[in-house]
């Protein structure tokens, strides 16, 4: 009875010991559990409504939201990408667009006649050379010999200022026609104070021939006027040139003595400077007269003198401005070599093509000069057979207009 009494005894205390010992671990630790999650209840931030959403970069979203920091790329160093090229889409039936772009090229006929005979000089190469555009030195990219047929205008002046002109004029015009050859265009006008259409553009110079023939039948009859407008007839014919394509020349014979022209000597000469591939030779036919009145005290020393030397020097001028040759012939025998000079220095040139430094097409003029070198780059020198120095002249334009950039 006693031994059951101390087993009982020593259960009871027993379990008291297990309810003491699981009082102070497992219950103190579920306390620490407890609190450790209120604790990171309370920590954690209270979750955004949907349309309060944080956003990715910039400022506050919202009058009370959160402020982001912009987002680090992972490469600091490494530029933006570059925003995508706008597409526009091609309309249907439309061609594909292209850009093309023009580079001007400069196209400069050069003769190279000897002074005293008016012999063309063979034989020059690229190197020989030099041309300046407005003082530039440019590159010569093209060069050729050419001899081709020609496309030629004779305005003859034609009034009733003295038959001796006529006479010298018809002469002049004669010769020249015989030096036309099958293929060539030619055309004839005469001028007083109008102008009239002789022949206009044949290959056939029987017809230039058969209207110097009609007029020279009435030579020593007056003639319309006495007025020549040389300066209105010279535009005139201008203006139909540059309707032709191509180089085109023009074989001025007159006195050029102007008198009623509307046009002034100031406004011609701006109209021959803006031609374009047009080339002006001229032919005065007053020599004749001053050989003949010379010493007599008709043509020197008189009132006409200053008048028909001052219209020697215009039509000097026209020819030099555009690369032609200027002929005051004296007699009748003196005409069949000036007309072949004019003949060869046509045919026989040398074509030098170049693109210009300047490649504004703006539309203003720009001076041309042309120089002939050595080997050396020293200026070129010729002697004939017996090893005499020989002069030459350089025909050439004295500049040229640029084209502007709407034509």
């Amino acid at each position: 009875m006693k031994r059951l009494k101390d087993r009982i005894l020593s259960a009871f205390l027993l379990g008291a010991t297990f309810l003491v010992v699981w009082s102070l671990t497992v219950l103190p630790l579920a306390e620490v559990r407890a609190q450790a999650a209120r604790a990171a209840q309370s920590q954690q931030p209270a979750q955004k409504p949907q349309d309060q959403a944080a956003p990715e970069a910039g400022g506050p979203n919202g009058d009370n939201g959160s402020i982001a920091l912009p987002k680090k790329t992972e490469n600091p160093d490494e530029p933006p990408p570059a925003p995508a090229e706008p597409k526009v889409p091609r309309q249907e039936g439309l061609p594909p667009l292209s850009l093309r772009v023009e580079v001007p090229e400069v196209t400069v006929d050069v003769g190279v006649i000897v002074e005293k005979t008016h012999q063309f000089v063979p034989g020059l190469q690229p190197s020989n050379f030099r041309v300046y555009e407005d003082g530039v030195l440019q590159k010569i990219e093209g060069f050729k010999r050419t001899e081709a047929p020609i496309t030629a205008l004779i305005l003859m002046e034609y009034s009733a200022r003295g038959y001796i002109l006529r006479v010298q004029a018809l002469e002049s015009a004669w010769a020249f026609a015989e030096q036309l050859r099958q293929q060539d265009y030619a055309a004839m006008m005469t001028f007083d104070l109008n102008t009239h259409i002789v022949s206009d553009f044949t290959q056939d110079k029987s017809q230039i021939k058969q209207g110097i023939d009609l007029m020279a039948n009435q030579v020593y009859q007056p003639a319309a006027f006495s007025e020549t407008d040389i300066f209105d007839a010279l535009a005139e014919s201008l203006d139909r040139l540059s309707r032709v394509d191509g180089q085109k020349y023009l074989v001025l014979i007159a006195s050029g003595v102007d008198t009623f022209s509307k046009l002034t000597l100031d406004k011609i000469l701006a109209r021959v400077k803006a031609s374009r591939d047009i080339t002006i030779f001229t032919v005065s036919t007053d020599g004749l007269l001053e050989a003949l009145t010379q010493g007599r005290g008709g043509f020197e020393g008189s009132i006409s003198d200053m008048t028909y030397l001052q219209a020697d020097n215009q039509m000097k001028t026209f020819a030099d401005m555009t690369g032609g040759m200027h002929f005051a012939p004296r007699f009748d025998g003196e005409l069949p070599e000036d007309m072949r000079a004019i003949n060869q220095n046509i045919r026989a040139k040398y074509e030098l093509i170049y693109h210009p430094s300047n490649a504004k097409q703006d539309g203003t003029y720009r001076k041309l000069r042309v120089e002939l070198v050595d080997n050396e780059g020293n200026p070129l020198r010729m002697q004939d057979e017996k090893h005499k120095p020989l002069k030459f002249d350089i025909v050439a334009r004295d500049g040229y207009r640029a084209r502007q950039e709407v034509e």
